[in-house]
This record gives C-alpha cells, sequence and structure tokens, in this order.
C-alpha cells in the first residue's frame, strides 16, 4: 500500500535556510511535458535531488518532501509520471492513479529523469553539480533504477522499492544489478508484507556480486510506508531513515568520493 493521500513526511531536522517553491512543467526527450514540482533553498548546498513519487504520481505529499529537502540547502524536484496519459493540469485525490500507472514504462520515466537532471543542472539560482534520487514504493525501485552509469548521479536512495520481479513478469533491480555503479542506499521495513526479507537478502547480494558500493537498512517491525507523520509507532526508524538520508547525500556529494 501507498502513502495516503493525507500522509505528511515526518521530519525532524531545522531548516538551515529558507524555501521558495512552485509547480513546473517539463519537457522529455519525446517531447511530452509532465508535471513536477520545485523547492528551491536561499541558500544552496550544490545538491539537486530528484524525488520519486509512488505509484499515485506527483501529490501533497512530495510536494512537503521536497520542501524539507530544500530547508537543508537541497534544491528539489518531485516529479509526475503521467504527463503523456493525464496531461499536466492538477489533480484531485480521487484521481483513478491505477488507469496510468500500467501505461507507464521504464524508458519513459529514465527519460523524465533525465530531463529532471537537466533542469537541476540548469535552473536559475540551483544549477546543482551533485545530483541525488530518492524514491518511494514504486518511485524507491525507479530509483534503484537509476543507478545505471547513463544518469551520472552521486547517489540514490529507495524507500521500500520493490527489487525483485513484480506479479506481471518485469524484471527488477536485482535482475539488473550488473548495470549499475552510483552508490545506493536501500531502505526496507521488516514487517512490509510486499517485500519479501528473501528478496532484500537477494538484492544485496546481486548489489555484492556486482561491485555497486551499497547500503541496506531494514527497520525490522516497520510496514510498507512507515515513512508518515501517522505512525507515531515508528517515529524513531522515521527519524534514524531520514538522518541517513541526510548523512548519504552529505557523505556523496563529492564526485570524487564514490564508496561507503
Amino acid at each position: 500500500m501507498c502513502f495516503d493521500t493525507d500522509s505528511t513526511p515526518p521530519i525532524f531536522a531545522q531548516a538551515v535556510t529558507t524555501v521558495r517553491s512552485k509547480p513546473v512543467v517539463l519537457n522529455s526527450a519525446d517531447g511530452s511535458a509532465f508535471s513536477a514540482f520545485l523547492a528551491q533553498p536561499e541558500q544552496s548546498s550544490g545538491v539537486g535531488i530528484i524525488v520519486l513519487p509512488d505509484m499515485r504520481g506527483l501529490y501533497a505529499f512530495y510536494e512537503q518532501l521536497s520542501v524539507r529537502l530544500a530547508e537543508q540547502g537541497h534544491a528539489a524536484i518531485a516529479i509526475d509520471y503521467f504527463g503523456r496519459t493525464a496531461g499536466t493540469a492538477p489533480r484531485g485525490p480521487d484521481f483513478p492513479f491505477m488507469k496510468h500507472i500500467f501505461q507507464v514504462s521504464r524508458k519513459n520515466i529514465g527519460e523524465d529523469i533525465m530531463a529532471a537532471i537537466s533542469y537541476l543542472r540548469q535552473a536559475d539560482g540551483t544549477a546543482c553539480h551533485s545530483l541525488f534520487a530518492l524514491g518511494f514504493c514504486f518511485g524507491g525501485r525507479q530509483a534503484f533504477f537509476a543507478s545505471a552509469a547513463r544518469f551520472q548521479l552521486n547517489g540514490v536512495i529507495g524507500f521500500y522499492g520493490a527489487p525483485g520481479v513484480y506479479p506481471n513478469g518485469a524484471a527488477g533491480p536485482t535482475q539488473h544489478a550488473a548495470e549499475f555503479s552510483t552508490p545506493i542506499l536501500a531502505i526496507f521495513g521488516g514487517a512490509d508484507s510486499g517485500i519479501p526479507a528473501s528478496d532484500v537478502a537477494a538484492f544485496d547480494e546481486a548489489l555484492t556480486n556486482a561491485a555497486v558500493p551499497h547500503e541496506i537498512i531494514t527497520y525490522p517491525n516497520a510496514p510498507h510506508s512507515f515513512f508518515d507523520i501517522k505512525y507515531q509507532e515508528h517515529a524513531k526508524a522515521c527519524k534514524d531513515a531520514w538522518q541517513g538520508v541526510l548523512d548519504f547525500i552529505n557523505s556523496k556529494k563529492s564526485r570524487n568520493e564514490i564508496r561507503f
């Protein structure tokens, strides 16, 4: 189960800078327009983060998360997946995302990520020189795929992104690990019924065999989508995961540092 539309990211760090934010429309390599949400810090760290939502696409949780990241000095842009089938107009909570998620492709998502990367490198007041992908659920899976060298990212972070084969037979990050090179931080919930521990172990083994720098963190009692302010019983895991994300970004923002 992905986040609810009224979910809120449980952020624990104090803001270090003020933020400007706005919706934007980007253009992919095939000419398709898609929606995104940009949060820019007034005092930039030089880091840019592409935020990859769950299968519902762009909505308030990821806009809020982008602002929280920007408050730490990191420009963030959360992208939508459905520009090709649903356009770029604002959508309500009743948006039939399942109708659209089956029409997206990994190729098109990759092109959209590349468009977001280009935007962050060139946007006025941003000009990021270190770039990361951060995804959740379906977006976590896409973040793992963005470890491929062609994206030229400093690191990728995935929260409970399914690493194995999908029920429809689509191969996952585990099966594509040999194509990866960018450092990976993978975060899972040990009580996630949709991602068994055996899948996480197989992902770990595949990344090790492919010599991909990685760290896998599993919070034993946390469910899928635990990174939500509503899960008060998992506040400790949320706080630790958030700090882990910030530490990972800080340790990988130099292009010369490629190992944990």
